[in-house]
């Protein structure tokens, strides 16, 4: 497992520059110019070319490619046009809070998931079953910026039981901050467990018919061991991957959750960068997402391996 991972780890850098490339060019063929943000409306054309000149876009944008890729491989990720400030410390000071929200957003998802596809698998056709296929459709009908704003209208405006925005400081502030995150992880675990609800209960009821769990439980093995010591561990896998990459999706930003709710992480920053056309910002942003979703994706791989050791992930 450990030469596989090395694999993969180096199959990341090719992966890398091509979205290196493809980003870039496409960011720099968003209409607007930094230039004229940074200079302000009531800028001459030769205030406005002297700016271009000293921000580098005068540059053929190869040239541009360049020198940013030579920048980035020596660890500079660019200054902000905007507040002048290193785009790599303007990152880390979001990534925990993205961070934070997309683990208890997964730890809600699953929390929800798991005990209702089990139930729901395990009695088809029930009470219980019809209440998660309910549960399921009702949250991928309801988009989660929609969620979010009943739930603060709800919770933050009549109950005055949670904050309505904002994120404070998880070490000065637990209380406070446990209320905060409530709501757009909430929101962002019920979009989540809508998707493993039904992964979870359409491979649990298929691995349940297989002849092995028939002759687990022709061998007397209480129903309970059958369930959890060999059902459920191989109905995980497909679990597993859809649970990954909307894991990816977390860790990449919830933009819209994280705009409304006024969430500083990587997502925000995302929507700020776009709205500033801060090319270095959002160049640096989605190079994070993205490695995000490559990372996320090799322990996916890898916790296939712990879950079925059948499968050899050292070969090919």
């Amino acid at each position: 497992m450990g030469i596989y991972a090395l694999k993969r780890l180096w199959q990341m850098v090719p992966v890398m520059l091509l979205v290196s490339v493809a980003v870039f060019s496409i960011i720099h063929l968003i209409p607007g110019n930094p230039a004229q943000i940074v200079a302000g409306p009531n800028a001459t054309p030769e205030q406005l070319a002297a700016l271009e000149a000293r921000m580098g876009l005068d540059q053929p944008l190869w040239t541009q490619y360049a020198i940013w890729l030579k920048n980035v491989l020596s660890g500079d990720l660019g200054v902000s046009y905007i507040n002048k400030y290193p785009v790599g410390k303007m990152i880390a000071q979001r990534v925990p809070a993205t961070v934070e929200l997309a683990l208890v957003s997964g730890v809600i998802a699953l929390l929800i998931a798991l005990p209702l596809g089990i139930l729901a698998a395990l009695r088809p056709g029930s009470t219980i079953d019809v209440i998660t296929t309910g549960f399921s459709a009702l949250s991928f009908a309801m988009p989660g910026f929609f969620l979010l704003i009943l739930l603060i209208m709800l919770f933050s405006q009549e109950l005055r039981w949670l904050p309505p925005s904002g994120r404070p400081s998880l070490v000065e502030q637990p209380g406070l901050w446990a209320k905060s995150v409530i709501l757009p992880a909430f929101t962002l675990g019920i979009g989540v467990a809508a998707n493993l609800v039904r992964y979870l209960r359409s491979s649990l009821l298929e691995v349940l018919n297989q002849d092995y769990v028939r002759t687990a439980r022709a061998k007397g093995l209480a129903e309970k061991r059958v369930i959890w010591r060999h059902a459920l561990p191989n109905s995980l896998i497909p679990v597993v991957t859809v649970f990954g990459l909307q894991l990816g999706d977390l860790l990449s930003g919830a933009i819209i959750i994280e705009s409304i709710y006024a969430w500083p992480g990587v997502g925000r920053l995302t929507i700020q960068a776009i709205e500033w056309r801060d090319y270095a910002l959002l160049q640096a942003n989605v190079l994070l997402i993205v490695l995000a979703f490559l990372l996320v994706n090799l322990l996916t791989d890898l916790t296939y391996g712990w879950l079925d050791p059948r499968i050899r992930l050292d070969q090919g």
